[in-house]
């Protein structure tokens, strides 16, 4: 079967914010480390939330250094009896809440620092840049990918698979992968990922192969071709162009040898290309089974054998 490679591990990454991109730092084809810069957002605004909420907490501190020395002064008139309980407790509610609110400033600029960050996008692994979805100048939704990274720790073969090969094929193959282009340049492999679902467009199954040890030459998007070796199923060949149908089901028609005449026989099909059509059942060994001409005949009727068949 004919498949392609790709990174075992395959990552869109984007912003955790909307924001206007105004730098884009990787081009597709690019290696990036882990750390590197890959774009920027446009930080005004982020920046301009920083600095609220910087000032934000130096007057919430400020508000909760003076509530410390008015309730110091207060526990010490109070130790004294010169101030009632209530002015105490005052001090303390306000002391509380200045310690709370200084607390919730803290954290509100712990977020504004956060979000601020979030306008520079940084690789988190080594890769190799493959996409890239935005250009600078452009407003980019959070999640939006800029670039997709391909990893580097490993290689997958992958191919769309029917589902008679899912069915009825070994579970744990060993796969022979080759360059399509030059079969010199091959490795082996074995299957670690089969979708559970078929895709809805052409019915197969895609599966992923990861490549033992693959060769330099298997860059990533070259075209492959993958064998496996599968037990043989027992059955009767027959050309495409024999094919026809019976009340809804797949049909041929075979001819009686001593009357020369034919009849048609429903048949089980176990797998099909455009050349030709494996049968099941319907068929035995020394059945003599129309090729050509299968659309103009009806039951019973007398034909003539070329001289090949006899």
């Amino acid at each position: 079967m004919t498949g392609h490679v790709r990174a075992k591990d395959q990552a869109n990454l984007g912003f955790r914010i909307d924001g206007r991109m105004i730098e884009r730092l990787v081009n597709v084809g690019e290696t990036l480390k882990a750390g590197q810069v890959i774009a920027r957002l446009a930080p005004q605004n982020e920046e301009n939330a920083r600095r609220s909420a910087e000032a934000t907490l130096v007057a919430a501190e400020a508000q909760l250094t003076q509530a410390r020395l008015t309730l110091g002064r207060q526990q010490q008139l109070a130790k004294d009896g010169w101030t009632p309980r209530a002015k105490l407790d005052e001090a303390e509610q306000a002391f509380n809440t200045a310690r709370a609110q200084a607390d919730s400033a803290r954290a509100q600029l712990r977020l504004a620092q956060d979000q601020l960050s979030y306008t520079i996008l940084v690789a988190d692994a080594s890769g190799v840049v493959t996409a890239a979805g935005a250009e600078p100048g452009e407003v980019v939704r959070a999640g939006q990918m800029v670039v997709q990274v391909a990893g580097q720790d490993g290689r997958d073969a992958v191919f769309d698979v029917s589902e008679q090969i899912i069915r009825n094929g070994p579970q744990d193959p060993l796969v022979e992968i080759a360059l399509t282009n030059d079969p010199a340049v091959n490795a082996t492999g074995r299957v670690r990922e089969v979708a559970p679902q078929a895709d809805p467009a052409t019915q197969t199954f895609q599966v992923k192969v990861a490549i033992a040890d693959p060769p330099a030459a298997m860059r990533l998007g070259s075209t492959l071709t993958g064998r496996i070796r599968l037990t043989p199923t027992p059955g009767f060949a027959v050309p495409a162009s024999a094919l026809t149908e019976l009340n809804g089901r797949p049909a041929v028609w075979t001819v009686d040898a001593p009357s020369l005449t034919v009849s048609l026989h429903a048949v089980d099909v176990l797998r099909y290309d455009p050349v030709q059509v494996m049968l099941s059942q319907g068929v035995s060994v020394g059945d003599v089974v129309v090729t050509a001409g299968v659309q103009l005949l009806h039951p019973g009727q007398k034909v003539r054998l070329l001289e090949a068949v006899r």
